[in-house]
């Protein structure tokens, strides 16, 4: 464990809320350098720390910055990495050695999100929706790793669901098939990140973040590997009609297939697609979802530091 200081780098604000036994909540830094342009990405991320920090936890966004795992940016660092957008690494699993040897950046997605928290010592983690099985996986076996991290990393995940842009379905078997619990915040419906619906079931309805704390304590308690998905629908006011973004969705998925765009250049396209479809509206439910999540997440997290 001495040679992972080489690597990880958690803030003070970040380390003494921890020590402490602080409620803390990880945020991904994808969103920031893929997710939207400057500097929107940069006002949508601080505004996110905000809310955290509004319903009582520290926020820690999470990134790879000349080679270190970083949990906690300051303003200046989110501003670097929202400034040089595209040209950051997406990194998942796979990337994070190679990053970290190199002394490169990397802005995390959901699984290196969750691999650095767990390192850092932070259980509860908010983004905006999980990675899943893509359409048509059946034959490309485009499966997001997100999936496999939220079966080995004790992670708690506060997202809107899987992105619609997924095979829903599949993303549900694949999720039962690892074992990963899927909680609905008040719903029992998966809502699908634009959409509260997506005419799928939640393993279980939970009304209260004391209750979505405990559930994520009792496992951690009974000593089983792995994270926890807690889906909460968009805002009502802000969720988009199911059938016209199902709509936008399968049009962009179309150009996609035309235009031979695979693996993880898929998810920034369709999501690029469906913003210019759908005359932004699309992104503006994204960030609001993120807004939503985040302070889901604080709550869960306080809620978490009391029972431990």
């Amino acid at each position: 464990m001495n040679n992972l200081k080489k690597y990880l780098e958690v803030s003070p604000e970040v380390q003494e809320a921890l020590a402490a036994n602080k409620p803390v909540v990880a945020l991904e830094s994808t969103i920031i350098s893929h997710g939207m342009p400057y500097p929107q990405n940069v006002e949508t991320a601080l505004k996110v720390e905000q809310i955290i920090r509004d319903n009582g936890a520290v926020p820690a966004t999470v990134a790879i910055i000349g080679g270190k795992l970083r949990a906690g940016l300051s303003k200046d660092e989110i501003d670097y990495l929202g400034k040089k957008g595209l040209s950051v690494t997406k990194a998942s699993r796979r990337d994070l050695a190679v990053l970290a040897a190199r002394g490169e950046d990397g802005a995390t997605t959901v699984a290196a999100t969750m691999i650095v928290a767990a390192l850092a010592g932070i259980s509860v983690f908010a983004t905006g929706g999980i990675g899943g099985v893509h359409r048509g996986a059946e034959t490309t076996m485009d499966i997001s790793a997100d999936l496999d991290e939220l079966a080995m990393t004790p992670v708690m995940v506060v997202c809107a669901g899987a992105k619609s842009i997924l095979d829903i379905g599949l993303t549900m078997e694949y999720l039962e098939t690892k074992g990963v619990s899927v909680l609905g915040y008040q719903t029992e419906e998966l809502p699908a990140f634009y959409t509260r619906k997506s005419g799928f079931k939640v393993d279980y309805r939970i009304d209260t973040p004391t209750e979505l704390a405990k559930i994520f304590q009792a496992k951690e308690d009974l000593n089983m590997k792995g994270g926890m998905l807690v889906t909460n629908p968009i805002p009502e006011e802000f969720a988009m009609d199911h059938d016209y973004i199902s709509k936008s969705i399968e049009d962009a998925c179309e150009e996609a297939e035309k235009l031979g765009i695979k693996g993880k250049e898929t998810t920034p396209f369709l999501l690029d697609k469906i913003q210019k479809i759908t005359g932004g509206k699309s992104l503006e439910a994204n960030i609001q979802l993120v807004f939503n999540n985040a302070a889901l997440g604080a709550k869960i997290a306080a809620e978490l530091s009391k029972l431990k």
